[in-house]
């Protein structure tokens, strides 16, 4: 047992340190030696736990999608919420001030050197996130709240717009450019998930227009 304890440990420890590495230095500009030098291990232990600094680099965005994935499912297993608000409940728990271990990746993901960290984040959201969502998707469509016939494919195109037309270089500090944003915004996920006239829009509006103000 604490032969695998002690293997948990160094591959923890590898990957915290990684992590600190890449935020701080940038993905492109962190070397496995950075790493080594960092920790205080041989090249020889790193490759007992990983292939390569991608590898690594996967692994600690995956730690993050895993959270993820733990807070969709509660929140689609809440009977309480309705399938609009179950979708709007994970996009509230996306926000900085929910998320700090997330957040503070997410704010190094505009820059240049972190392209491909950003890319493999945005991949697991679609492949390990999305899913659950749409499971939700399906049931609003059940509940005649919803009516899309592709729900997975709904939700990854929103996740994915959304992700995209909220990095940073994309916002302008125009204050009515940003509200003619979040207006289109509420536009498109209400077509693009079929929000049915069982919803009240003005209130689902309000509530959508807090996950981006908030």
């Amino acid at each position: 047992m604490r032969t695998v304890k002690e293997h948990d440990e160094r591959k923890t420890e590898i990957l915290d340190t990684a992590k600190r590495l890449f935020l701080s230095k940038g993905y492109d500009k962190t070397t496995i030696n950075d790493i080594l030098k960092e920790i205080g291990i041989a090249k020889g232990t790193f490759y007992h736990y990983f292939k390569s600094k991608e590898e690594v680099m996967e692994a600690v965005v995956m730690r993050v999608i895993e959270q993820d994935m733990i807070t969709a499912k509660d929140i689609a297993a809440n009977s309480e919420l309705s399938a609009l608000d179950k979708i709007i409940q994970y996009l509230l728990a996306q926000l900085p001030s929910e998320n700090e271990e997330k957040s503070d990746m997410v704010d190094q993901f505009p820059k240049v050197e972190n392209a491909l960290m950003k890319q493999r984040a945005m991949e697991g959201t679609l492949q390990h996130i999305c899913p659950i969502l749409a499971e939700i998707i399906e049931e609003g469509n059940r509940s005649g709240e919803f009516q899309t016939p592709f729900p997975l494919e709904a939700i990854q195109f929103l996740i994915a717009g959304i992700q995209t037309l909220l990095d940073e270089r994309m916002i302008t500090p125009d204050e009515e450019a940003m509200k003619r944003r979040i207006q289109s915004f509420i536009d498109i996920i209400f077509k693009v998930i079929g929000i049915t006239e069982k919803i009240n829009k003005e209130e689902a509006a309000l509530k959508i227009i807090s996950v981006f103000t908030n």
